[in-house]
C-alpha cells in the first residue's frame, strides 16, 4: 500500500508501540475502500472512525 508524505508523517506521530497495528487497520480499511494509496485526508478519516482525533 502506497502512503503519501504527509499520511507517513502523521503516521509516525503514533506511538511507535501501536504504530505497526495502526498502519495495518488503516491500509485494512483503505482495502476495503478500493484505494491503492493513502493520503492525508483518508488517515484523517480513519483515525476518526478510530475515535480518535
Amino acid at each position: 500500500m502506497e502512503w503519501s508524505a504527509e499520511a507517513e508523517s502523521k503516521l509516525k506521530e503514533v506511538p511507535f508501540f501501536v504504530r505497526p497495528a495502526v498502519r495495518k487497520r488503516i491500509e485494512a480499511l483503505a482495502g476495503e475502500s478500493g484505494r491503492s494509496a493513502i493520503d492525508l485526508a483518508f488517515f484523517e478519516e480513519a483515525k476518526a472512525q478510530f475515535g480518535q482525533k
